[in-house]
């Protein structure tokens, strides 16, 4: 048992080191807005749905011979056309998240520096960028160590807000704001594409495949829950858009702390996904590397020019929509791999069309809520 533990573990801390990222930053404040027990709901039962889908799509990977992605499992079971929706789903969330790191880390280090947001976003997107065109990557760390930093990192912010929490923040309820965490909540959760990478580390071992991927979908519910109630029980309403702007009220070293973490966090997801989308467009679409760059770099650029300058509704949008398509073509691939995977699998999740059209329904109504919202 024990030559099991470590491609285990691997597997586990792939899932929920993709998963954790700068999305647990925006999700006390949708949860304040909306009602701490509307919020728990939201990210309790979209954790779960998610959960469904992650297996759903280790199911589909050990149905199927080879390595392959997101991507070319849609193609396999749904043609082209779904390969092809997909794609333009991860690109369309992937310069989403540039633009809402960008705002982020520049209220962050404006925070920390007293200075203009405006001026920091901007600062950060050209350093940031710089490091992209060259290929330049952070400083290359062990999966398992990044992930037990961040998770040390919330839970310590949880230990210290504790003893300041008041009751009285969790009363407010808003049922304006009911769906407003649906998209934010969402965001923070899509992880996915991680699964196929989980089974190939997990290759000798596929039947611990479930297991990993459950554990890896239960732990970021336990954290973006326990990490809201204390950020909200903090700060209640007055609970900032960016969570660790709300640590003021700890004094000047907590909220220095907890803000460098934020820049840390949303930098490195920032050059991770920029970097992702950048080699997409070269390796995939053969565009030139310079060209492929350039992508990257104006679309956020212009959107951020344009007045996108809200963190939450940046990721709102993002989520809703890039989730749900992502879990539409999810549903459908894993219904089309029961009936023609190439191998037995090591393990089977039920699927029946009224699971399938509950879940379609639950993504359609939240991209339809985000572009009714869009359009006020």
């Amino acid at each position: 048992m024990k030559k099991y533990t470590l491609p285990f573990f691997e597997a586990l801390t792939t899932l929920v080191g993709t998963v954790i990222g700068a999305g647990v930053l925006g999700i006390p404040y949708v949860v304040a807005k909306a009602g701490f027990v509307n919020g728990m709901i939201t990210i309790i039962g979209l954790g779960l749905a998610i959960l469904l889908l992650n297996l759903y799509v280790g199911e589909i990977s050990l149905r199927t011979k080879g390595t392959h992605q997101l991507v070319g499992y849609a193609e396999r079971y749904l043609g082209k056309k779904a390969k092809l929706i997909l794609m333009l789903s991860f690109t369309f969330g992937t310069l989403g998240a540039l633009l809402a790191y960008m705002i982020g880390t520049g209220q962050a280090l404006a925070a920390i520096f007293s200075g203009n947001a405006l001026y920091f976003s901007l600062g950060f997107f050209i350093i940031a960028s710089i490091f992209i065109y060259f290929d330049l990557k952070s400083i290359k760390m062990p999966e398992l160590v990044l992930v037990f930093f961040k998770m040390f990192i919330v839970i310590f912010l949880c230990l210290i807000i504790f003893p300041h929490i008041k009751l009285q923040n969790y009363a407010a309820f808003n049922p304006a704001n009911i769906f407003l965490p649906y998209g934010v909540v969402l965001f923070a959760f899509l992880g996915a594409g991680a699964i196929p990478e989980m089974r190939i580390e997990l290759e000798r071992n596929k039947d611990k495949l479930k297991k990993a991927i459950i554990w890896g979908s239960v732990i970021p519910i336990i954290i973006y829950a326990v990490f809201a109630f204390a950020i909200v029980g903090l700060t209640g309403q007055k609970t900032a858009e960016i969570a660790t702007l709300s640590l003021q009220v700890l004094g000047e070293k907590m909220f220095i702390l907890g803000n460098i973490f934020a820049v840390l966090a949303m930098a490195t997801s920032f050059l991770i996904l920029g970097l992702a989308l950048k080699w997409m467009f070269h390796y995939d679409y053969h565009i030139p590397k310079k060209l492929a760059w350039f992508l990257v770099f104006i679309i956020p650029l212009i959107a951020f020019f344009a007045g996108a300058r809200s963190f939450i509704g940046v990721i709102g949008f993002v989520g809703a929509i890039t989730g749900g398509i992502d879990g539409i073509i999810i549903m459908l691939m894993a219904k089309a791999a029961k009936h023609r995977g190439q191998r037995k699998p090591e393990y089977s999740i039920p699927i029946n069309w009224w699971i399938i059209i509950l879940l379609i329904a639950l993504f359609i109504l939240g991209i339809v809520y985000q572009f009714f919202k869009f359009s006020l």
